[in-house]
């Protein structure tokens, strides 16, 4: 008699949301050999054991893109299910950064607006920060302009 399969440890992941001066949001397209290669996604990478998200944060940004990372406020954090494992990401809005990102990992880099990225082909897993930021922005516009600005006064 077989023992069942032990499952695979959920995988921590933090990732960041990076924009530019024109309210467009940093995506990486995932290299060739990696899992799901072609597809796009928020940078960011898995956790090492024990690191703190913001640190883990910092980490992957500055290995990944080159840059620094000095405050972020989390957006928010969930778990999605491949049919291989369970991850969970933890989203950041990075608020205070420095240096100009480069792909360190051979991915394609892309600046995109935030109403446009549905027109990449985005990981399904990614689609929840898509929603969150949409929220985050639109709550931000009211903030800002007062609401006025939808209810034609």
């Amino acid at each position: 008699m077989r023992s069942p399969a032990k499952p695979e440890p959920a995988i921590e992941v933090v990732a960041g949301g990076l924009f530019d001066d024109a309210g467009r949001v940093l995506i990486a397209q995932r290299p060739a050999g990696k899992p799901l290669a072609g597809r796009w996604e928020f940078p960011g990478g898995k956790l090492m054991d024990g690191e703190a998200p913001f640190a883990g944060l910092v980490r992957e940004l500055r290995e990944e893109l080159g840059v620094t990372v000095r405050a972020a406020t989390r957006l928010l954090r969930y778990s999605y299910r491949y049919p291989e494992r369970t991850v969970w990401l933890d989203m950041w809005l990075v608020t205070d950064w420095s240096g100009e990102p480069h792909p360190h990992d051979g991915q394609a880099l892309a600046w995109v607006k935030p109403s446009r990225l549905g027109e990449h082909d985005l990981l399904e897993a990614d689609r929840p920060i898509v929603e969150a930021l949409e929220k985050w922005l639109g709550a931000n516009f009211l903030e800002r302009n007062g609401p006025s600005q939808f209810s034609g006064q």
